[in-house]
């Protein structure tokens, strides 16, 4: 949730990377289907794609946690001066989250587990006749088998993270996170919020990035600041569409201009 990456680290602005989807791909479900089942008033404001039936899990098998996450978000409204503001290790952004969540019971969790091994093979019967067999068993533990794989916000069976402004290589984190508490069965589903591509017109049109003692940065614009290369959709898209969440059903919150407090 740290808000650390203060620059594209691998260049411009104008830059492509490969490694950016435009859309979700068929291993999303449908968009109708996704549409259906989210507010209008959330889908207004918020780009939302599900993987893995997300959306339909969230829905209907965990109501509770997810209006919380939905009164959340109709909550949410960033003032553009902590867009400018320089980040650091964590920002006024992710704060807005936690001042939502922390106080409905979102914790900080830590999952570590140890692997209980069974090698389970058949050997010759000592001295007994030909082709005689008996069943052995060799058991070992793997210890710390998962070991501090951490998510910012869990509730129940749901897991909840924000990528604001971070280096992109924190979704793979995050994904990787979200995919072992699945298969420890400690969560059914997982939402990540992140910055959509619709809000980058707005950033070029606000100009220069402020220094820590308020000032405009003249050597750095707003959308230098949000690179290419930090969390966003397009980065989020790409994990996801090459299954990087495992078997864990994600839903994917885009923060569009609509949340974006803009000064007078």
């Amino acid at each position: 949730m740290a808000d650390d990456a203060e620059e594209d680290l691998n260049g411009g602005e104008d830059e492509a990377p490969v490694d950016v989807a435009a859309a979700p791909n068929n291993a999303a479900d449908p968009q109708p289907f996704v549409d259906g089942l989210i507010p209008v008033d959330i889908r207004e404001r918020f780009e939302v794609y599900s993987y893995r039936n997300a959306a339909a899990i969230l829905t209907h098998a965990h109501q509770e946690e997810f209006h919380e996450i939905l009164a959340m978000l109709r909550e949410l409204s960033i003032p553009a001066r902590m867009i400018r503001k320089p980040g650091g290790n964590e920002s006024e952004i992710p704060k807005l989250i936690s001042s939502a969540l922390r106080p409905r019971g979102w914790r900080e969790t830590t999952i570590q587990a140890d692997l209980a091994v069974q090698l389970i093979s058949r050997v010759p019967t000592a001295g007994g006749k030909a082709k005689a067999t008996e069943r052995r068993v060799e058991r070992f533990t793997r210890e710390r088998f998962l070991d501090g794989h951490k998510v910012d916000y869990v509730k129940g069976r749901v897991a909840f993270d924000l990528e604001w402004n971070s280096k992109d290589q924190t979704f793979d984190r995050d994904l990787y996170a979200f995919s072992a508490f699945s298969q420890c069965g400690v969560i059914d589903a997982a939402v990540i919020l992140t910055r959509s591509a619709s809000l980058n017109p707005l950033f070029r049109a606000m100009g220069q990035a402020l220094k820590k003692d308020g000032t405009e940065d003249p050597k750095r614009t707003i959308s230098q600041k949000y690179g290419a290369s930090t969390t966003w959709m397009g980065k989020l898209l790409y994990r996801l569409n090459a299954g990087r969440n495992g078997g864990c059903p994600v839903l994917a919150v885009g923060i569009g201009p609509e949340c974006i407090e803009l000064e007078e």
